[in-house]
């Protein structure tokens, strides 16, 4: 019964709506062919309010697919064309109506009342970011009116722009209020984006304020907030005091009027006072020579007599409180947010540093070896990383495969290295120094050779793609929490292997007394080797995890070695918990400069050099110095 009841409703009202949609159709026939933004508006408006079978009509006119066929209205279906409101096919060609931009965007804000309760998901939800895009106070009573949405995501979605909505345009004072209540500690942009024009002032001047006026701040005249002759200015505007001219003005009337020496009977050398050229100008006035100004006095008394002040564009005093206190705290988090994302990319930095150093911790810190080619090796676990990605395509797999190659080639290239030159400059940290650099040299020559002077891609498995978000403005790339995570593993690892293994006991026996360790069995040139080929393999992780987000080239490597020595000497010489202070105090560092100079990395690592000089001159043995008998080697 109810559904016949229902029936027999909408076929009487179909005519009716028909016949609403025929009339306005007739009646504004000239005003819909030709358009126009300025006088539009009720057209829209008579349309959408005919009912829901204008809803085709106004579609087509956005879409330019509504045209004339003679006298009748026609809706453009590529080749064939229906009448408007019956829907019957219409013989012959119809003109197609073309309006602008601007009545296109009324036309799009009129459909919208229909589109929310289209039976496709899609269109409801392209009506809901056409509001987003330009809300409308008109736009409120259709959200409130339209059907309940059945799709969560749109119900959630129709609800928030309802609620901003109604803080922008609602009547309802405590409506307004309770929305922005409902928001809570969100910091979200379109939130910003309604309240601060609740915020928005002007400047006024009058004798008296109204005590209804929802005043953001009185102001003094003279004040660095209004300059006097600003709030004179205001007051000649709002027609409360006579215009003023300029001193330029005032100089070339008087000017103008020179005669024997003087201006209106104050001699020329008097005229550089102000206040002489205000008598000057006022003798030439009372002469009837030009028309009278206020005079300095006048001024005066016009700005003591009178009241300024910034007035909210918005008259509800509890509003603009709310949406004060929200900005306020929005603010508040936005900087506790900006400090976070701030100390994530520090830490961030920090474990880069200490990934690429800790290799240089083992082989300049425990052997006091000044290696310059580090950061090659660095560069070769890069390398090493991309050939494995060239010969397996899985990206996961190739970068399980390519760690452990990394380290088994780079701890080779450090074996043979220590072999063929670091064995034979023992003890001479000059020669050695300038040996590994030529070394470093030759190995970017050969990677360029086999490579080429091309950035070479090291791409990242899909699950260390994107990011991690902390709320809505914090957030660390993938990559960098797993370059974290590694750097906190082989710090581990090398605690373990130093001191819970024979290798380790023995790197420290040749550490710290070499004639001793070597008396008591050890071999001190086998274990310096193994030592040397450590930190180098260890270099060559630290490639493959930094060829994950930098470019792999030659010289990769030598962005990193610079900041893998100051880690080491910052941190103190020997000491591993040294080189991870160090890492952290250099990478919270530059971050830090980077803050106060933002765009500009090469002034960041400028002063963060400049800084670390300086820090060397009071603590020369680093921050974490070795104790006992290391530090006495």
């Amino acid at each position: 019964m109810r559904h016949l009841l229902l029936s027999l409703l909408l076929l009487f009202a179909a005519p009716a709506f028909a016949q609403d949609l025929a009339t306005v159709l007739t009646t504004h026939r000239d005003q819909i062919a030709k358009p126009s933004r300025q006088t539009i508006g009720p057209v829209i408006e008579a349309l959408a309010a005919a009912g829901p079978e204008a809803g085709p009509v106004l579609e087509a006119w956005a879409d330019r697919r509504l045209g004339l066929a003679g006298d009748r209205f026609v809706i453009v279906d590529g080749e064939a064309a229906k009448d408007a409101v019956t829907g019957a096919t219409v013989p012959g060609e119809a003109k197609v109506l073309k309006p602008n931009s601007g009545v296109r965007g009324l036309i799009s804000a009129a459909l919208v009342q229909f589109q929310l309760t289209d039976p496709d998901p899609a269109r409801r939800r392209a009506a809901l970011e056409a509001i987003a895009r330009q809300p409308d106070a008109s736009q409120l009573q259709a959200l409130r009116e339209a059907a309940p949405e059945t799709d969560p995501a749109l119900a959630a979605r129709r609800d928030r722009l309802t609620r901003l909505l109604i803080i922008g345009h609602d009547e309802n004072p405590e409506a307004r209020l309770a929305a922005i209540e409902s928001f809570g500690s969100e910091t979200s942009a379109d939130f910003q984006a309604v309240l601060n024009p609740l915020l928005a002032t002007r400047r006024v001047a009058a004798a008296s304020l109204p005590e209804e006026a929802n005043i953001a701040a009185e102001l003094s005249p003279g004040s660095e907030a209004l300059p006097r002759a600003e709030a004179y200015a205001l007051l000649v505007d709002a027609g409360l005091a006579p215009p003023r001219p300029g001193d330029a003005e005032v100089k070339a009337v008087l000017a103008a009027h020179l005669a024997d020496g003087q201006v209106g009977g104050v001699p020329v050398a008097e005229l550089s006072d102000p206040a002489r050229r205000d008598d000057a100008y006022a003798a030439l006035a009372a002469a009837g020579t030009v028309a009278a100004i206020a005079t300095a006095e006048d001024v005066t008394e016009a700005l003591d007599s009178h009241r300024f002040a910034d007035l909210y564009a918005e008259p509800n005093a509890q509003i603009t409180s709310a949406a004060r206190a929200a900005l306020r705290g929005m603010q508040t988090r936005e900087g506790m947010a900006q400090a976070a994302d701030l100390t994530l990319d520090a830490l961030s930095l920090a474990s880069i540093y200490f990934l690429a150093a800790i290799g240089l911790a083992i082989t300049f810190g425990v052997m006091g070896v000044i290696n310059m080619a580090h950061g090659e090796f660095i560069m070769m676990g890069a390398y090493t990383g991309y050939v494995v990605q060239t010969v397996i395509a899985d990206r996961t797999l190739s970068l399980v495969v390519a760690l452990p190659a990394a380290f088994a080639v780079t701890f080779l290239a450090g074996v043979l290295l220590y072999r063929l030159v670091i064995r034979h400059l023992a003890k001479r940290p000059l020669e050695t120094l300038l040996a590994t650099f030529g070394v470093s040299i030759a190995l970017q020559q050969i990677a360029k050779n086999i490579f080429g002077t091309q950035a070479r891609p090291l791409t990242a498995p899909a699950w260390l793609e994107g990011s991690i978000s902390f709320g809505e403005t914090v957030s660390i790339s993938s990559i960098r929490v797993a370059i974290f995570v590694l750097a906190l593993l082989f710090l581990g690892l090398f605690l373990l292997i130093m001191k819970r293994t024979r290798l380790g006991v023995q790197v420290r026996a040749v550490t710290q007394n070499p004639g001793m360790a070597a008396s008591m069995g050890i071999n001190p040139d086998r274990i310096a080797m193994m030592t040397f080929g450590l930190g180098s393999g260890i270099a060559g992780i630290a490639g493959v995890a930094i060829g994950l987000f930098a470019k792999v080239t030659s010289e990769l490597g030598s962005d990193y070695i610079v900041q893998s020595f100051m880690t080491v000497v910052v941190g103190g010489v020997g000491n591993i918990w040294g080189t991870l202070a160090g890492a952290a105090l250099i990478g919270g560092l530059q971050k830090g400069i980077e803050v106060l100079n933002p765009g500009n990395t090469l002034a960041a690592q400028t002063w963060m050099i400049l800084f670390i000089i300086i820090f060397i001159q009071f603590r020369p043995r680093g921050i974490m110095p070795q104790k006992g008998r290391a530090a006495e080697a």
